[in-house]
């Protein structure tokens, strides 16, 4: 299992290479490329772009597996809006075809939000059709759409989650599981040993279940995940994908940011 790092830790303004650089040097050994409307990694990228971004990542030895996009947030999927549901399936669209030129195999994809104008029921159907509709791409791609647990008031739980997946009956749908989003409301060892086979990719990072907001979330170790639970749970389903920590640089120090996120990283590969 390589220990990988989510390009948002280097913030939008550095570059790709650069961000490549700095994660070999912290000792990562796998790479999440963002895609935004802005970066880092531009949603109207090219395919000699991506070619750059995935032979830079070779010659460091550093893995692509998988493509992080926020875009579901701009564009929910769930919205009763058709033509904002449509610009989410463009948006994804597209993030899927620049994961194939990157070589990675999962896109994580935020399906939407349960909002006072988006009913749960409503949500429900309009992100299983718009996903639906994006199977083609994902498929011509060989590339999954990835479900992220989000606080997003949708899918809250391993087993909804679940029947939300098979309902697709596709290997292209799947789960990116994040463990400290799960902490709030569950267990992160509990979802992954009930999505099981159908998580693709795993976030790592930890979250202090008594704060209830934002401000729960901590580094690495710091908070209230059982990582050895999380740990025997991963090993249970015989994963052999990156675990990814998703970090934001601290406010005065990247480089010690991904020294910490690195330490962490190893320490819980360890137990």
């Amino acid at each position: 299992m390589e220990l990988g790092i989510n390009q948002w830790a280097f913030g939008d303004a550095m570059t790709t290479d650069a961000a490549l650089e700095l994660a070999k040097t912290a000792g990562f050994e796998a790479f999440e490329v963002c895609v935004g409307l802005d970066g880092p990694v531009r949603l109207d990228a090219t395919e000699a772009e991506a070619a750059v971004i995935r032979k830079r990542a070779e010659a460091l030895g550093l893995k692509l597996q998988s493509v992080g996009s926020a875009l579901g947030w701009d564009f929910p999927l769930t919205s009763p809006d058709g033509a904002i549901r449509e610009r989410g399936r463009e948006a994804i669209g597209k993030c899927l075809q620049i994961a194939q030129w990157l070589g990675a195999k999962t896109l994580l994809t935020v399906p939407g939000v349960v909002t006072p104008d988006t009913p749960y029921d409503v949500a429900m159907k309009n992100a299983a059709d718009s996903i639906r509709g994006l199977l083609p791409v994902a498929e011509r791609c060989g590339v999954s759409v990835g479900i992220e647990n989000v606080w997003n008031k949708f899918l809250l739980s391993p087993l909804e989650m679940r029947d939300f997946i098979d309902a697709f009956e596709t290997p292209y749908v799947g789960a990116y599981v994040d463990i400290g989003n799960a902490v709030l409301t569950g267990f992160p060892e509990q979802w992954i040993r009930i999505l099981g086979k159908r998580v693709r990719m795993i976030h790592a990072k930890d979250y202090r279940s008594g704060v209830g907001t934002l401000d729960g979330f901590v580094m690495l170790l710091e908070g209230s995940v059982d990582w050895p639970g999380v740990m025997s749970a991963i090993r249970e389903m015989g994963y052999d994908g990156a675990l990814t920590a998703e970090y934001w640089p601290y406010p005065h120090g990247l480089e010690v940011t991904l020294q910490h996120v690195a330490a962490g990283l190893k320490a819980i590969a360890a137990l």
